[in-house]
């Protein structure tokens, strides 16, 4: 490496922003929609079960089987063939939610085991809906409880935005390969890509420390 490589990447660091802005974006999106579903699927496996709930739990199962890319190529590659097709940006988008809903659904599901069953009981002799039960009593311990789970599960989702290259969407792993194709300056390039990744897991680690103290004062730390 030299000064003449790393002007060079500051020359294009418009494209290398833009990238990191649609990285951004997939993932502070995907996040939030795939742990709200994840919340919801749970509450949907509530009680007894029956054909929905072994049709859901089937579905989830398949999808935390698969390798993220494979559900990429079926959503942009596959589904075109039966008449079905998505932009790139919304089938990445759909992929990368549902994907990892499955996961924040297991993390949920292992936290919502794990609570003592008389606090649904106690709820509902004080006259609690079953959603009121699990939305306001559930819910809160559950996620408290999962804090260092839920912070891998966002850091294996920003790594999986990654792949979004694969189908053409030009995220800041495409920036940086861009950039070292035209002018072969792979070491700047992906050095800087390694830095901004690198921020967002810092913010994100600096978020479970804030959820880390909350959850002690509320006796559910998981420390």
């Amino acid at each position: 490496m030299n000064l003449q490589e790393w002007f060079t990447v500051w020359l294009h660091i418009d494209k290398i922003l833009l990238g990191f802005g649609v990285t951004v974006f997939f993932f502070v999106t995907a996040s939030a929609i795939a742990f709200v579903l994840g919340c919801y699927f749970v509450y949907l496996m509530e009680g007894r079960s029956n054909f929905l709930k072994r049709g859901l739990r089937a579905m989830l199962d398949v999808l935390r089987t698969l390798p993220f890319l494979i559900v990429l190529y079926l959503l942009y590659y596959g589904l075109p063939q039966v008449g079905v097709r998505f932009d790139a940006m919304t089938a990445g988008l759909i992929a990368l939610t549902f994907y990892h809903a499955a996961y924040y659904t297991e993390i949920m599901r292992g936290a919502r085991a794990a609570l003592p069953k008389g606090q649904v009981e106690s709820a509902q002799a004080h006259g609690f809906t079953s959603f009121a039960t699990y939305y306001r009593i559930l819910l809160p311990q559950m996620v408290l409880k999962s804090g260092p789970v839920l912070g891998n599960q966002l850091v294996g989702c920003l790594k999986d935005t990654a792949f979004l290259s694969i189908i053409t969407i030009y995220e800041l792993t495409a920036a940086a390969n861009a950039l070292q194709a035209v002018y072969f300056i792979p070491m700047p390039s992906f050095i800087v890509v390694i830095l901004l990744y690198w921020c967002i897991s810092l913010i994100i680690e600096k978020a479970l420390r804030m959820m880390g103290r909350f959850a002690k004062l509320r006796g559910l730390s998981y420390e």
